[in-house]
């Protein structure tokens, strides 16, 4: 006989007595299980207590060095201003920062002396300024560390040049400060742009903290629990028991043999093992990574409980188990009665609205309503919620494909991970199109900048044999690329080394080339004051009656002027005077800099070019002159004809008063490369060394010169290969006897006039002392 149910009826009878046997199955299973299931759960909530609270110590941690690094950051472009200045600047940043960080015991800045002071001649050596807390008042100083010799520390902090977190120490770096405590270190290097190390920025902070929080750290129904951390060498830095504190954990605190915490540590991953304690008890600990910025050194926090203890929890747990299980089937039975009523239709509802999201519908139309007061109902408000969420999400996500990065967008709650996701991706979107708005900016500066060196040396390759006409094409193309109104050039006129002045060699304005005359001596105005400090002026806001041009049309003068002079190493050529009713930006103050030092290069090389026009000038007329005595020259060869004996006889004579003049001087030659190519015997008699080794040597053989002294030796070699006769003095010691040289350099000319060879006769004064 077949049994006739609803299908209310057969779910009703089908579940309580599936139920029933599955609970019956599985009673068995869990008594079985449930303590290997609680005991589990325990380690897994001790996992995840660890990892919480590793990332509370880890976010502590890198706010310290992200405050430290952006500090290193700032200080990296310590050469924009004198040294006095950035220290100051340094001072004032750290005051201000400093108060808002209680948690930093000491902040200071490390600076390589080899880097920051061109003086300084040894590798070793820096500065170091501190701003620390002394018994809750704020102090500084400033002290020079290292003088000897890097200590083992610092220096491996500076060959290794990037973020390291020091090892827990006691008050490392507190020299002189009353009190001690347990602290590490957040050390970053300062670096400039071509990676070279100049300096560190480090902030100590204490240990106090993260004692405390390990002290509060408590998990549920597990009283026995502790928490420690330990830094990346193995070191206690924070342990309930303050004794531990500096210490190193056991290499191997399991029962295996060949266990090694260390290799553990050195991977950087979470873990956990059962360490033996004292009378054999067992704990387990597990271990969390805390990443500390950029340092690849990661700390561990580590929560220790007895095995005991979780066992305990999961006894209890198995046994609570079986009393709620055995209430729940008899309750099943009853409640399955009234829910199998309300279940299937609404089900199906829900199903087919699942089926169609499944496949990618959406659309408010979906929603459902149901009025059941339970969860279904509550199955169909989420799912209602849902649909209106993603409906949400599907509009956002097209003003985002449409590039509407402005449309706003509600969370549904602070778990709407979807949403928070593509808001995360609109701001993702903003910063990139800012960064590359920002990017296409400094592009067009640099292309700007570039276009405009590359203009300007055409100009000046093209017009570099006359001042005038270089000028004018100069200052036009100038005021033009600048979009400016008005530009001179003044050049130096030093021709009266008595009456140094500045020239007004071109003006353009509105256009148009200006014709006037204009000299101003320096430090003179704002143009004689620029010529004497040699850096740029830049003014807004200028008097009306400061500029002498103005335009026909009456319109007002311009009110933004730049002054920057034309130097080539330091050595003033003119100025460049740019004024304009648009504020000039900083890359275009740098540009027409860099047009200066171009300009002031040309300039230089014209007037040597011009110069040496006219030295060719006088060459040619010299030589007119000399045709001119060719013919007397003629008429003088019969007298010259009879004086040839008188001149053999002489030329006899004078042969002997060169024998004699060699024996009694020391004389050397010298090529223009300052190497000798011959030398008297009396010479080589006085130093005892045969021609061949002493023909080819340089003139500054196994001499060790300073650098001024370096400086001078070039400047007398120059003024030598100049034409010039220089005279000196030598000491030279033979044999353990000294003498003393006074020495005379003569140039000889060839037939052009070129120094062709260098004459150095000596004699010894040490000769005439009594």
């Amino acid at each position: 006989m077949k049994l006739q149910m609803k299908l209310r009826n057969k779910v009703q009878f089908l579940l309580v007595f599936v139920s029933a046997v599955i609970y019956l199955i599985a009673i068995g299973y869990i008594s079985i299980n449930a303590r290997q299931d609680s005991y589990r759960d325990s380690k897994n909530l001790i996992d995840s207590r660890v990892s919480k609270y590793a990332r509370q110590i880890e976010g502590q941690m890198n706010r310290n060095m992200a405050v430290t690094r952006t500090l290193a950051l700032s200080l990296s472009n310590y050469e924009a201003m004198p040294r006095e200045e950035w220290f100051d600047l340094i001072n004032s940043m750290y005051e201000d920062v400093f108060p808002e960080y209680p948690d930093m015991y000491n902040l200071w800045d490390s600076w390589e002396l080899s880097v920051i002071d061109t003086s300084w001649g040894r590798p070793h050596g820096r500065i170091v300024n501190e701003h620390f807390r002394e018994q809750g008042i704020m102090k500084e100083k400033q002290s020079r560390r290292s003088l000897e010799g890097d200590n083992k520390l610092y220096k491996q902090i500076k060959n290794q040049n990037k973020e390291v977190i020091i090892p827990p120490y006691f008050d490392l770096f507190a020299e002189g400060k009353s009190e001690r405590k347990l602290m590490t270190s957040l050390v970053v290097p300062i670096n400039k742009e071509s990676g070279r190390f100049v300096g560190v920025v480090g902030v100590d902070i204490t240990m106090d903290r993260f004692q405390e929080m390990l002290n509060n750290i408590e998990i549920e129904n597990m009283k026995r629990a502790r928490a420690f951390l330990l830094s990346h060498e193995g070191k206690y830095a924070a342990h309930p028991d303050t004794s531990y504190l500096d210490e190193k954990i056991r290499k191997n605190p399991t029962a295996r043999e060949e266990f090694d915490i260390y290799n553990k540590f050195g991977e950087g991953r979470p873990f956990s093992i059962i360490h033996k304690g004292q009378k054999a008890q067992k704990n387990y600990v597990s271990y969390a990574p805390v990443r500390i910025g950029r340092t690849n050194q990661p700390w561990y926090l580590a929560i220790s409980v007895p095995v005991s203890s979780i066992m305990e929890e999961a006894d209890r747990d198995f046994v609570i188990s079986l009393i709620v299980g055995f209430i729940g089937l008899i309750i099943l039975g009853v409640v399955i009665y009234y829910i199998t009523r309300s279940i299937t239709n609404p089900i199906e509802r829900i199903t087919e609205v699942l089926k169609q999201m499944a496949q990618g519908k959406i659309d408010k139309k979906m929603k459902l309503s149901v009025n059941t007061g339970d969860e279904i109902e509550e199955m169909a408000h989420a799912l209602n919620t849902s649909i209106d969420g993603l409906t949400s999400k599907n509009e956002f996500a097209g003003h985002l494909s449409k590039g509407e990065l402005d449309y706003e967008y509600k969370l549904l709650s602070n778990e709407d991970h979807l949403g928070k996701s593509l808001l995360d991706m609109r701001d993702s979107l903003k910063k990139a199109r800012e960064e590359q708005e920002k990017q296409r900016i400094e592009e067009q500066k640099r292309q700007w900048t570039n276009e405009g060196l590359n203009r300007f040396a055409d100009i000046l390759r093209q017009n570099n044999n006359d001042p005038h006409k270089l000028s004018d094409e100069v200052i036009k193309n100038l005021v033009y690329y600048l979009e400016a109104n008005q530009g001179g050039i003044f050049l130096v006129n030093d021709e009266d080394e008595n009456d140094k002045h500045l020239e007004l060699y071109s003006a353009f304005a509105y256009d148009r080339k200006k014709y006037f005359e204009k000299r101003i001596d320096f430090g003179h105005g704002l143009i004689g004051t620029c010529a004497i400090e040699k850096q740029p002026m830049y003014m807004e806001d200028i008097p009306q009656d400061y500029i002498e041009i103005t335009s026909g049309l009456g319109d007002a003068n311009p009110d933004c002027l730049l002054i920057v002079p034309m130097k080539l190493e330091e050595e003033l050529h003119g100025i460049i005077e740019i004024a304009s009713f648009n504020r000039f930006e900083q890359y275009q103050i740098d540009f027409v800099s860099k047009v200066a030092e171009s300009i002031a290069s040309t300039i230089s090389s014209v007037k040597v070019n011009m110069k040496t026009q006219r030295l060719l000038e006088q060459s040619e007329q010299q030589s007119q002159e000399l045709s001119a005595q060719e013919e007397e020259m003629r008429q003088n060869m019969e007298e010259l004809k009879a004086t040839q004996e008188e001149n053999a006889r002489q030329k006899a004579e004078m042969e002997h008063l060169v024998n004699a003049f060699h024996n009694s001087n020391y004389v050397v030659e010298y090529d223009t490369d300052e190497k000798i190519t011959d030398i008297n015997e009396k010479y080589l008699n006085l130093i005892g060394l045969k021609r061949e080794e002493v023909i080819g040597t340089h003139h500054t053989y196994k001499m060790q010169l300073t650098e001024e002294q370096e400086k001078a030796y070039k400047q007398f070699w120059d003024d030598l290969r100049a034409g010039k006769v220089k005279k000196d003095t030598s000491r030279i010691q033979v044999n353990g006897q000294t003498h003393l040289l006074a020495e005379t350099y003569t140039p000889i000319m060839d037939d052009d006039g070129n120094v062709e060879k260098i004459l150095k006769i000596a004699f010894n004064t040490s000769e005439f002392n009594l």
